[in-house]
């Protein structure tokens, strides 16, 4: 089964009168459950900690449904970087890394993004990720660009404001914030650039949300359990299995000798969602307000946004496992 209004021809270039088509697609329709092969976007703030480099893996080893067009290096700031610019960079070195070990040529395909957040919710912030995004959406034809999007969302806002024609034509895949009906709003992703993320909110634009509370964060795994399937099993499995090891090692003077660890790998919730939705059940709901103190304000008449609502832990892993070990 295809996804409804969109065939599984070639992405970039074909007719005038099939990219008419596709500007016809409301957001409702663009919001449909996705079956099939899709062409993929991903925005990722890849060296932020050891998550998302499985998502950037995941995607390009998907290939029977995920076809990968390009990577963006999303800013972000934490005890890993000195800047929102220098977390990009070192992400964007960290991509890199990535697609090496993947045998991934990076030229025309990988991309740095903005080198700062939006300073308010009309000040898009140009980088070569943005323009591009806006390039590869405007060539989309007969089926739409899907955006996964797994940091903050700078880049693709940015993009957004830049050429608002692209809300015809992508479908953002956004982990971020939390479930709707949480006390509180508060997540990394969204906290970051609080106007970016508005903007996915209010400009109408197709939106999945994989929130993090009691969705994406089911997708914990632990070392016995990495070492099991991925050490020895592939150069990239090695490589992630020693960045997991020593992402433990870091944290271990604050935990008592021990102590049960897990950790959550939640990128791979959105790549796992266009693999096979079941997976990743969601709903289409109003899309909220996001208000100055981080938390949400629900309100009935709004357009609709689809949020998932559960991650299927076991076979997810199974699968990033198993094509892991094929690199």
């Amino acid at each position: 089964m295809s996804h409804k209004g969109f065939s599984r021809r070639t992405f970039f270039g074909a007719s005038a009168a099939a990219a008419t088509a596709l500007a016809q697609f409301t957001p409702s329709r663009l919001l449909e459950i996705p079956s099939g092969m899709q062409d993929v976007v991903l925005d990722t703030d890849t060296y932020n900690e050891i998550d998302d480099q499985y998502a950037v893996a995941y995607a390009i080893l998907s290939p029977d449904k995920v076809k990968v067009h390009a990577v963006y290096a999303a800013p972000y700031l934490n005890n890993r970087s000195t800047s929102a610019g220098d977390g990009m960079e070192k992400s964007y070195e960290e991509i890199h890394r990535i697609l090496a070990m993947l045998k991934q040529p990076v030229k025309d395909f990988a991309f740095r993004g903005s080198p700062r957040f939006m300073a308010g919710p009309d000040q898009p912030v140009k980088s070569e990720a943005a323009q591009d995004l806006i390039k590869k959406a405007m060539a989309a034809t007969e089926r739409p660009l899907y955006v996964l999007t797994v940091g903050a969302p700078t880049n693709v806002s940015s993009a957004i404001l830049m050429e608002p024609k692209i809300k015809e034509r992508i479908v953002v895949v956004w982990l971020g914030g939390a479930t709707h009906e949480w006390p509180s709003a508060r997540e990394f992703n969204l906290q970051q650039d609080i106007h970016a993320s508005r903007v996915l909110f209010d400009s109408g634009v197709a939106l999945v949300q994989i929130p993090t509370k009691n969705v994406s964060e089911h997708l914990r795994t632990t070392i016995p359990e990495v070492e099991r399937h991925m050490k020895g099993r592939s150069k990239l499995g090695d490589y992630l299995y020693e960045q997991f090891v020593d992402y433990y090692k870091a944290g271990a003077p604050n935990r008592p000798a021990m102590y049960p660890w897990s950790k959550v790998i939640w990128d791979i919730s959105a790549v796992a969602w266009l693999i096979n939705p079941q997976w990743v059940p969601s709903k289409l709901v109003p899309s909220p307000v996001l208000n100055d103190d981080l938390t949400y304000s629900l309100r009935p008449g709004r357009h609709q946004i689809r949020v998932a609502t559960n991650c299927s832990r076991d076979p997810i892993f199974f699968d990033l496992f198993e094509k892991l070990a094929k690199t």
